[in-house]
């Protein structure tokens, strides 16, 4: 997929990529810009949502009452597994200090900015640069390995 997008976004210019550190997005972020002259900048804050002990739970729809689930039906009704995981609140607030000390002076000088990272991280940055409210996080449903223009 993300040979396929390389092809597809050639002609697209970034200035900077900022990307998470995970694997996935690494990996990601490197297929896309192979061959272009554009830095891969990793940043912490880019890092998926933890979901505590749920982390990496495959199909967590097939446990009865998994408190994960209702992050995906209704995020403003989401509370935190009390074993380690991370809030809503949590993870707006480090996107929050991403957009504000990264993006926006990035902006402000005229860069072209390509981030790279995870589902609901990917939608959190949504929500805020479009003002949105909690209930509608996931209404972007942003495929993997496709661009979207969030400021022009």
């Amino acid at each position: 997929m993300a040979r396929k997008a390389a092809e597809e976004y050639k002609d697209v210019h970034f200035d900077v990529c900022y990307c998470s550190p995970l694997i996935r997005a690494k990996e990601t972020a490197q297929l896309l810009l192979e061959g272009r002259n554009v830095p891969i900048i990793f940043d912490d804050r880019l890092k998926e949502m933890s979901f505590g002990i749920y982390e990496g739970v495959a199909n967590s729809f097939s446990i009865p009452d998994c408190p994960v689930n209702e992050f995906f039906f209704h995020p403003e009704a989401y509370t935190t597994p009390v074993e380690e995981g991370e809030s809503l609140d949590e993870l707006f607030a480090r996107t929050g200090e991403f957009l504000k000390e990264v993006v926006e002076p990035g902006l402000k000088e005229g860069k072209d900015i390509l981030i790279v990272a995870h589902g609901a991280l990917n939608s959190c940055i949504t929500c805020q640069v479009k003002k949105r409210n909690i209930s509608d996080f996931w209404v972007e449903g942003i495929p993997n390995c496709k661009l979207q223009t969030l400021i022009e």
